[in-house]
This record gives structure tokens, sequence and C-alpha cells, in this order.
């Protein structure tokens, strides 16, 4: 939501009851409701006294909330900590170990156990991101923060950031990328921030969140957060700076980070949109763009970060070349997946395809079938051409196993068209990108 005008930003007493009270609860539906009752969200619209908000870690430590933390940590299942408790260990008891939790963070004997890292593979690269997990009690706690926290910053949040905000969607970012686009902001401004996540000055970011929130206890266990040390195999350190990828909190305080220069690049009348660390502006003339990028450039020096030097780049979308933001590749009126997404779909679905795979052809075809529909699900809106080279590529996966299974070797291309052909996989109900797309084609049709 668009920051109100300054003489609208006066905090006032929080009233006894939401005004328009139907109307607030619809705009805040998605808060946990075991925090965040009427009168509270009605001091969201209206503004609290002083300006920050006060006695919030009584509604952090609440058993109702850190019931709620818990159901989101199970449901989202998740790898076990540096504890090696893991999320079904945590339920079998879990009522004896929330209460333990609930007694920690009200006495204030409550510290976070290191983070034990993982490094992931980074999609389209042969290179790796590290990944912090922490404990499974450690993200509960960091729910139930969030829970506290969340709303106070969604209220402040600019409407062109969209990453890992409630409502909000990598989707939504595209369709608005792409009006531009027609609407003739053709002048892009392709940015890339070095190593975000690990560049974030935490002093700055905690001046930030006590600017909202005044209870010195909350703050305290932002910072402790912050602080945990990273176990990797046997060593143990503690980062000075950044913040870990993979804890619950994260992507909220990347967001709080981020606010300043969102709000500096939107009030310089620059068209921004922003999911997590991946940012471009549209503009309508190369000295728009220039200028634009010169003030990105400023905002991220002044809160401490680094524009990535050979990444960052003004592009023309009239001249061929394009640019790349969120999976997709935009260029001459288009887009389509881009190069990196292709990868990472094939490396999936090699994992899956080995010729060794010792599983029926059913049983691959169910776990492909998971990979190919979410795939889909986020490209169908490429060009229809995408789809039949990737379809006859997975198939030719799949007939490489057969032909392995029948005594042969190499890949199933030639004969094993004829011996297994297109329809036989079809009666196995393998999932066809290029079928899917002519059925959502006809169905909009349909609906028009």
């Amino acid at each position: 939501m668009k920051d109100k005008p300054q003489e609208e930003k006066q905090p006032s007493t929080v009233p006894a009851r939401a005004k328009q009270g139907g109307e607030i609860p619809a705009r805040w539906a998605w808060v946990e409701p075991t925090v965040w009752t009427t009168r509270m969200l009605a001091a969201l619209e209206n503004g609290v006294k002083g300006g920050r908000w006060f006695s919030l870690m009584d509604k952090v430590y609440a058993p109702a909330n850190l019931a709620a933390g818990w159901k989101r940590v199970r449901d989202n299942r998740g790898a076990a900590g540096v504890d090696h408790q893991s999320v079904e260990q945590f339920d079998s008891h879990a009522t004896k170990y929330l209460d333990e939790l609930q007694r920690e963070l009200r006495e204030g004997r409550y510290s976070p156990r290191p983070v034990r890292r993982q490094w992931i593979p980074k999609p389209g690269t042969n290179q790796q991101r590290p990944l912090g997990i922490p404990t499974v009690r450690d993200r509960i706690v960091q729910s139930a923060l969030r829970h506290v926290l969340e709303p106070i910053w969604e209220a402040k949040f600019a409407d062109q950031s969209y990453g890992f905000r409630p409502g909000r969607s990598c989707k939504d970012a595209l369709r608005r990328v792409e009006t531009l686009l027609h609407d003739g902001c053709t002048w892009v401004v392709d940015a890339d921030i070095q190593s975000y996540y690990d560049s974030i000055d935490r002093g700055r970011l905690l001046d930030d969140v006590a600017k909202q929130v005044a209870d010195g206890k909350v703050l305290e266990l932002v910072e402790a957060m912050l602080a945990q040390p990273v176990m990797e195999d046997a060593s143990r350190w503690t980062p000075e700076e950044g913040i870990p990828q993979g804890s619950t909190l994260g992507p909220l305080l990347a967001n709080v980070y981020l606010h300043p220069v969102d709000d500096e690049v939107v009030r310089a009348g620059h068209q921004l949109t922003r999911y997590a660390d991946d940012l471009v502006i549209q503009c309508r003339s190369e000295q728009e763009a220039i200028a634009a990028l010169a003030l990105l450039r400023d905002a991220m020096t002044r809160r401490g970060l680094t524009l990535h030097p050979d990444k960052t780049r003004v592009v023309d979308m009239t001249e061929p070349g394009g640019f790349d933001f969120l999976g997709y590749h935009f260029e001459a009126g288009k887009k389509w997946p881009r190069d990196k997404s292709l990868t990472k779909l094939k490396d999936n679905v090699r994992s899956l395809t080995k010729r060794n795979n010792g599983h029926s052809m059913q049983a691959i075809i169910t776990r492909l079938n998971a990979v190919l529909r979410g795939w889909f699900e986020y490209f169908k809106h490429a060009p229809r051409w995408n789809f039949p080279p990737l379809d006859g590529w997975v198939r030719m996966r799949l007939r490489s196993i057969l032909r392995r299974r029948h005594k042969g070797s190499g890949a199933g291309r030639g004969r094993s068209n004829i011996r297994w052909p297109n329809v036989y996989f079809a009666k196995l109900g393998l999932f066809t990108m290029t079928t899917a797309r002519e059925a959502a084609c006809q169905s909009l049709q349909r609906a028009h």
C-alpha cells in the first residue's frame, strides 16, 4: 500500500473498536487471529500513540500463537536442525515441548540454537548457495514472532513490492511488468543486488525494526535470531553481517531492509517492481532509465548494498536482447522460460528418469507428473512453441529407460518411437504440456 501523506502519518490513540468494522477484517483476513484483535487492526489503519508498538512480547509467547506457529512449521515439514529433532519427533510430544518453549520465552530464558548449514544447487548454474536450517523449536518461535511483526510492516510496505508477502505472488509481479511494457515503459533498469542476504547490515536492520517496535524484549529476540551461530560439519562460527537464508523470519526482515529503497524509488516517480532481491525499474526513455539507475545505486549504497557491476544494466526493449525476471525472459513483446528455468526443469527430470531407475513406469510417471505440472502451471503463459520440444524430450528419457530394460542401449529415439509411441505414455497418464496448453486456451476462449 502506498505511503500516506505526511499529515496523515500522525499517530492516534488506539480506538475502542475498529472503524468500518467489516472493512478492516476483510483487508487483514490473512493475519493470525490469535494475535490481532479488531482493536489492534484498527490501530494498523489509524496509527498507534507515539508511532511505535509496545507490549508485544506477551503476544509472541501466548500459547495460542505458539500453537499456530507450530501448525505452520508442521505443515511445511522441513529438515531437522542441529539437535537432529525432526518435525515428527516434535509432534510426538508437542504439548510438552510447546509448554517448555512458552515458559522459556516468558521467563527470558529462551536462546536460539545454532543454524545447520546445508549447501543446495543454485538453479541454472554449477554453483551452490548456503541454506540455514534452524531447529524445529526455533522455527516455531520465528513463526510466532512473524505473526506479531508482519502486519506492522504490511501496513507500510510499497505496492510495488511482491516477494514473500501475504496475498502476493510472482505472477502478480510478472503481470505488472508485462502491463508496463505494453504501456510503453520499454526502457528497463535490470538490477541485481550483489550477495544481498549476506550484505545486510544487522545494526541498520535492528534500527529499522526499532522504529516501529518499542518492546525491548521483542527487539532482543530479533537480535538473538540474527546472531545465531552457524554449524557446518564440525565447525561453528557466527557471521558478523547478513541474515541466514532458510529462516522463517528472514524474508520479512529482508523486505524491511529494502523498504527505504522502495520508498525512495517510488517517491521519485519511477515504475519499480521488486520481488525479494530481484527488481526492475521500467521507464519511457533512456534518460529516465539512466536517472533511475543512478538513484537506485545511491539508495543501495546508503543501505550498505552494492549493485552487481556485470548483471545490472539498462535495456532497450525495442532492440534484441531483452531481460530476465522471475524465471521468464522478456523480449520482442513476448515472454518465455529463461534458459536457467529450462535447465532446472531438465535437471529435475533427469534425476527422476535415470536409465537404471528400478521403479515401475507407472510410478516414475506419477512422480514425474508432479514436477511437470508444477513447472507448466508457472510457465503456461509462454508461447505454445515452447512445449512440444519439452514433451518430446521427456518421452525420450522414458523410452531410454524402457530400451535399457529390454537389453538395449543408447537414447530412446528411432525405433523406440515406434515400439513405445506417444499413445503408450498417454495411457499411463503422462502429463504433456502441449495438451495442457491447448486445453487452457480452449477454456479461455469459451470463457469469452
